[in-house]
């Protein structure tokens, strides 16, 4: 029989279903093992994980650090490691923090709210369709301050750009991808140009140095548009995934009606079935992790799903702890290499699960789900539901 190794593919149906029993088998039997298909070592424990995310020095995420090249239009705060990051991350962070997130939630938690009447007594719905796109794409344009563009083509957009970071596993998703990413940049750009309203872009904007170098334009543009597109792409898996949590455990959506709760809540949906999977770095240098010898150049990819419910750092790591607290879970990465949308991400849950717990329908399964085949996020293509009463 092939060994669970020869027999793990991130693309294969039952993987995406349900990945937890054969990751906590390789974290128990192989928890550094090398992949041909990623063409990297893939860690499965979260002491492993987040020492490669914290070590800068020897794992780099820009690949220029290890000989090779970036595409103009993918040079963005993600691509630089600490320190070169600082300056352009700190710039958004700050624009981040100035934003008004409770008025945010609450614009967001009344779409929810408009969606759920119009849905409600309607039959079977797709939870994507219907609430985890409109809301992903309403809350990042308005915490960046733009028009949201229309759902249904952003949504084909971020699909192709989402698909693309799976191109060790098939190149052919890199060009659509591509394509995409440009798309999404012509979009930036006449952000840029236009006087945007209040938001955070135009925080950005005003703190951009007027003397600021081509280079650190693009940086900024760039990172705008991941902000964008990574918000969105992570609140709507988010949202996906937490919605299939709660109908699988109704209970839970009722415990969080206590606002107490809600906080931990969120983060603990999120550790539980969350919706980055992993990320790649490259040694730079001769290292070992978990008795295991890694070259310089060779690629390692912590697997944030199998971190997250690692018994070593979790208690009940598979059970839904909805008071868990400390959770440093890896759902969104970790450092400064995390989603940059990740606040907004938990502002949307949060809207998310009151606007659930507020309406007077109940939330029910109309169906199993379809999971999207791709291996780098975890989402849902459909997830059928209905409001009942």
């Amino acid at each position: 029989m092939p060994s669970v190794i020869d027999r793990y593919d991130p693309l294969d149906p039952e993987i995406l279903r349900d990945p937890y029993p054969a990751l906590a088998e390789l974290r128990l039997s192989e928890p550094v093992f090398w992949h041909e298909g990623m063409g990297s070592w893939a860690l499965t424990r979260y002491a492993d994980s987040v020492r490669v995310l914290r070590d800068h020095a020897t794992f780099a995420r820009d690949p220029r650090r290890t000989g090779g090249m970036v595409p103009e239009p993918s040079l963005s705060v993600q691509t630089l490691d600490p320190p070169q990051q600082s300056r352009v991350r700190s710039l958004f962070m700050t624009a981040l923090r100035a934003q008004d997130l409770t008025g945010l939630e609450d614009r967001a938690r009344l779409l929810v709210r408009e969606r759920l009447d119009q849905l409600a007594g309607a039959g079977a719905f797709d939870v994507m369709a219907e609430i985890a796109v409109p809301l992903s794409v309403a809350v990042v344009a308005d915490l960046l301050g733009v028009e949201p563009p229309p759902y249904g083509e952003f949504a084909a957009v971020s699909d192709a750009i989402m698909r693309s970071m799976d191109g060790g596993l098939n190149p052919s998703l890199m060009e659509p991808g591509r394509i995409a990413r440009q798309q999404l940049s012509d979009l930036v750009d006449s952000w840029f140009a236009a006087s945007a309203r209040p938001g955070l872009l135009a925080r950005v904007r005003q703190a951009t140095a007027p003397d600021a170098d081509a280079l650190t334009r693009l940086y900024v543009k760039n990172t705008a548009r991941v902000m964008f597109q990574g918000g969105y792409s992570t609140m709507a898996a988010a949202v996906g995934n937490a919605v299939h949590t709660l109908l699988a455990h109704p209970e839970a959506l009722h415990q969080l009606r206590d606002r107490a709760l809600l906080a931990t809540g969120a983060d603990e949906l999120v550790r539980f079935d969350g919706p980055v999977q992993g990320t790649t770095r490259t040694a730079v240098r001769s290292c070992r992790i978990g008795g295991v010898d890694i070259a310089p150049g060779q690629k390692v990819v912590p697997l944030f799903a199998a971190a997250n419910r690692d018994p070593a750092a979790f208690a009940r790591a598979d059970e839904l702890v909805l008071d868990r607290t400390p959770n440093r879970h890896l759902g969104y990465g970790w450092g400064p290499h995390s989603c940059i949308g990740t606040t907004v991400a938990q502002t949307g849950l949060h809207a998310l699960v009151t606007a659930l717990n507020g309406h007077p329908a109940r939330l029910a399964p109309a169906g199993d789900g379809v999971r999207r085949r791709t291996a780098t996020m975890r989402a849902f293509d459909t997830l059928p539901a209905t409001l009942l009463g």
